[in-house]
C-alpha cells in the first residue's frame, strides 16, 4: 500500500560520500541506562568527545549537515566569483559577483560609512516628532532599517486567497522584551553590554565618547519604553491576538501622531482601504511614546538602528564590534571566517540563485520524487491515525482529514526562480549591493499587497538544513539541503530513515494540528472548525505537554524552559515520532521482522537514530538565551521529553513504570 522508505532518496555523488550509514555506535555511552537518560545513553560518548568549534554556539547533527552543505556550495560559488564579469547579466553571474565583493574586505574598509551617508544625512534631518514619521516612512522605502515597528504585505489569515498591509510590533535591539526588565544577572550584563555596544558604534561614526555615552543611554531608555508596551512572545503566539484588520480611519485614531495612508504611501506601499495592525495596544502605546520623546533621542534612536542594521555590510572595525557584542550573547569566541559570512549573506540577498547552484550539485530531480514519495508515506500514516483516534469527534475528525489531505508539499526547491534581472549587482563595495538586493526584497513583497497569495512560494533556500509548515498555506516545506545524510541516508536501515528523516516529515505535518496549527482550516484561514468538547479535550492534552516542558531546566536549577512558548514545537516532536514509528510499521507489514544490528532491535534503532539527529553541545549562553526567545526547546529535552510519553519506546528498551524515561500515566501526553 505504500512504499518502503529505501525507495525515497538517492543522494547525489558529492554528500554521500561523507555519509555515516546507519546509528554510530560509538556515539553510545552504555554506562548510562537508556531508561534512565536517553539523552545521554544515545549521545554520551559523542557529547564527551565532541570539541564545538570556536565559531559556533552550538553543534550537532544540524550544524555538520549545514557546515557539509556550505562546503559544497562554496567551491561552485567561488568559480562564479572568479568569472563573474565587471557588469553580470544572468543570476550566476551577479551571483558571483555578489560573493566577490562581500569578500573584499579591503574595499570594504576602503569605502568606510559612505554606503550609508546619505541615510544617516536623512536621519539628521529629523526636526519634528512627525517628521521622524516621514522620515522612517522614507528609510522603509529603500528597504533599510528603521526601527519602532514593521511595514509589509502577507496574508490575511481570515481569507488567505489575498495579501494585505500588515504593521507588526518592533523596533527592539535586544533579543526579547524580558531583557530589559529581568532581574538575574544573565540579563543585567547583557543590558550592560547592549549600551556599551551602541556607544562604540555611535564612535565608529565618528562621536565622541562623552555624546556617545548619552546617545546610547537614551536610545536603550526609548528601547524600554516600547518594550514596556510589547506584546510577550507567548502572548503572540496566539494568532487571533495579532490579527486586527481595521480601515485606515480606525488605525489613524489609534495612533493619532501616525496618519497611516501617508505613510504606507510615503514607504512605497499602494494605497489600500485597510490593514492589518498586529498589536494594536503596541502601536497606541509607540505613538505616545514618539510624540513624547524628546527629537533629539529619536534622531539617536533611528540612528542606532540604521547603523545597526548596516554594520554587517561596513568596515572591519563595525563587524568586528558587531562581533564584540554577540559574544555577550552566544559565548563564541572566534568569528566564523569570510567565507561563510558571504555565503550566508548570498542566502539571505540572493536566495534562488543559490539554490539553483545548490540543488545543481546535490539534488537530482529523482531524488526530488522520491522525496514525494515518504512525504506521502507519512501522511497516510497520520490520515490512519486521525479515522481512529479515540478522543475527537466524527465531526472535527472529518474537518482534520479534509485538511490534512489538502496539505501542499514542497520539496527540495521552488518550481520556479526569479532571475534577478532588474537588480543591479557589481564587484563594487558591498555595502551598495547589500542595499539593492534588500531593496529588490522589500518592493517584491509590497507589489504583492491586494494580490492573490502564490501558495507555490518557497519560504526557504536550497541549502538550508530546515523544514517547516505553513499554516496559510496548509503546507509542509522540506528544502533539499535537509534532505542528505545524516537524516536520510539510502545505506542505513528503514528504522534509522524514518527515525531520522520521517521523525523530521512527521513533526511538521503535526505543526498543522499544534496549538497554533489547530487553528486554521484546510484552506488557510484562521477558523474554528473545532466542536467545543473536542477543543477542550485538546487543550487538556496540549497542557501537560506544556507543563512538561515547564519542569526542564538548562544551566542552572533556576533558569527553566518556557512550556507555553515551546509548546508548539514540543507537541510536533511527540506527535511527529508517533507518525514516523506508524509509517516505518506499514512500511514492512506483512513482511519478516527487520532483524537487530550491532546488537540494536529495529525498534531500539529507529530511536536511537531520532536521538542521535538531536545530538548537540552549545554555550551556556546560547542555552540562556534560547529558553527565553526560541520556541524550540534544548535539543537535550527534544529527545527526553517526547520520548518519555512513547509507550513504544518503553517498550523498546523494556522501561518500567518508575524510570526517569517513562512518564506516569497521570502526566502522560498523549495528542496524535
Amino acid at each position: 500500500m505504500r512504499r518502503a522508505l529505501m525507495l525515497f532518496l538517492l543522494i547525489g555523488a558529492p554528500l554521500a560520500a561523507q555519509a555515516h550509514p546507519g546509528i554510530d555506535p560509538a556515539n553510545i555511552d552504555t554506562t548510562c541506562a537508556p531508561c534512565k537518560d536517553f539523552n545521554l545513553f544515545a549521545n554520551g560518548n559523542w557529547i564527551k568527545h565532541t570539541q564545538r568549534p570556536a565559531d559556533q554556539a552550538r553543534w550537532g547533527s544540524f550544524s555538520e549537515l549545514a557546515d557539509r552543505n556550505q562546503t559544497l556550495l562554496r567551491g561552485v560559488v567561488e568559480q562564479l566569483a572568479a568569472n563573474a564579469p565587471a557588469k553580470p547579466k544572468t543570476s550566476e553571474q551577479k551571483l558571483g559577483a555578489y560573493y566577490a565583493s562581500c569578500m573584499d574586505t579591503a574595499q570594504m574598509d576602503r569605502a568606510g560609512i559612505t554606503p550609508i551617508r546619505a541615510t544617516l544625512n536623512t536621519v539628521d534631518g529629523i526636526k519634528t516628532n512627525a517628521g521622524a514619521f516621514r522620515v522612517i516612512a522614507e528609510l522603509n522605502k529603500e528597504g533599510g532599517a528603521a526601527g519602532f515597528f514593521g511595514l509589509g504585505g502577507g496574508p490575511d489569515i481570515k481569507n488567505t486567497q489575498i495579501n494585505i498591509a500588515q504593521a507588526q510590533q518592533g523596533g527592539l535591539g535586544l533579543p526579547d522584551q524580558a531583557f530589559y526588565f529581568r532581574k538575574d544577572s544573565t540579563a543585567s550584563n547583557i543590558r550592560t553590554a547592549y549600551v556599551a555596544h551602541i556607544s562604540r558604534m555611535f564612535q565608529l561614526l565618528g562621536d565622541q565618547p562623552a555624546a556617545a555615552d548619552t546617545a546610547a543611554a537614551h536610545v536603550f531608555a526609548l528601547e524600554t519604553s516600547l518594550a514596556k508596551v510589547s506584546m510577550s512572545r507567548i502572548a503572540r503566539r496566539d494568532p487571533n491576538a495579532n490579527y486586527h484588520k481595521m480601515p485606515i480611519a480606525e488605525a489613524d485614531a489609534l495612533t493619532p501622531h501616525l496618519e497611516w495612508g501617508a505613510f504606507m504611501k510615503e514607504s512605497g506601499l499602494p494605497t489600500v482601504d485597510s490593514i492589518n495592525i498586529g498589536q494594536p495596544s503596541f502601536f497606541k502605546g509607540m505613538d505616545s511614546i514618539v510624540a513624547a520623546t524628546p527629537v533629539a533621542d529619536i534622531k539617536s534612536y533611528v540612528r542606532w538602528h540604521v547603523i545597526r542594521g548596516a554594520a554587517g555590510e561596513l568596515t572591519t572595525a563595525f563587524r568586528n564590534e558587531n562581533f564584540r557584542y554577540s559574544t555577550a550573547l552566544s559565548g563564541v569566541s572566534v568569528q566564523q571566517p569570510r567565507w561563510k559570512q558571504c555565503l550566508q549573506a548570498a542566502n539571505g540577498g540572493l536566495p534562488d540563485a543559490v539554490t539553483q547552484a545548490f540543488i545543481a550539485k546535490a539534488f537530482p530531480p529523482e531524488a526530488r520524487k522520491r522525496a514525494r514519495d515518504m512525504v506521502d508515506n507519512l501522511i497516510a500514516a497520520l490520515d490512519d491515525r486521525l479515522h481512529t483516534l479515540e478522543w475527537m469527534s466524527d465531526s472535527t475528525r472529518q474537518a482534520a482529514i479534509v485538511k490534512l489531505r489538502a496539505y501542499g508539499r514542497k520539496i527540495g526547491y521552488a518550481d520556479k526562480f526569479r532571475d534577478y534581472a532588474t537588480v543591479e549587482i557589481d564587484r563594487g563595495p558591498f555595502a551598495f549591493n547589500a542595499q539593492r538586493v534588500a531593496q529588490y526584497a522589500r518592493s517584491w513583497r509590497i507589489e504583492q499587497i491586494g494580490k492573490p497569495v502564490d501558495h507555490t512560494f518557497f519560504s526557504m533556500t536550497g541549502p538550508t538544513v530546515n523544514a517547516n509548515y505553513n499554516p496559510t498555506d496548509n503546507a509542509i516545506t522540506f528544502p533539499a539541503g535537509i534532505l542528505q545524510p545524516p537524516f536520510f541516508d539510502p545505506n542505513a536501515d528503514d528504522a534509522v530513515n524514518y527515525g531520522g528523516m520521517g521523525a523530521v516529515i512527521g513533526h511538521e505535518m503535526t505543526h498543522g494540528f499544534d496549538d497554533q496549527g489547530r487553528q486554521f482550516d484546510a484552506q488557510g484561514n484562521l477558523r474554528d472548525w473545532w466542536t467545543p468538547a473536542d477543543a477542550a479535550a485538546y487543550k487538556t492534552r496540549a497542557d501537560k505537554v506544556a507543563n512538561q516542558f515547564d519542569s526542564y531546566t538548562v544551566v542552572d536549577s533556576a533558569t527553566h524552559v518556557q512550556g507555553r512558548l515551546v509548546l508548539g514545537e514540543s507537541i510536533a516532536d511527540l506527535g511527529g515520532l508517533k507518525i514516523a514509528f506508524a509509517a516505518w510499521q506499514h512500511s514492512w507489514a506483512g513482511k519478516p521482522h527487520p532483524a537487530p544490528i550491532d546488537g540494536y532491535t529495529a525498534e531500539q534503532r529507529f530511536f536511537l537514530a531520532y536521538a542521535q539527529i538531536w545530538r548537540e553541545v552549545a554555550t551556556d549562553q546560547y542555552l540562556r538565551n534560547q529558553v527565553a526567545t526560541d520556541v524550540h526547546a534544548p535539543a537535550k529535552w527534544r529527545i527526553i521529553g517526547p520520548l518519555s510519553n512513547l509507550p513504544e519506546f518503553a517498550a523498546a528498551f523494556h522501561c518500567q513504570a518508575g524510570d526517569m524515561m517513562v512518564r506516569p500515566d497521570s502526566l502522560r501526553a498523549a495528542i496524535w
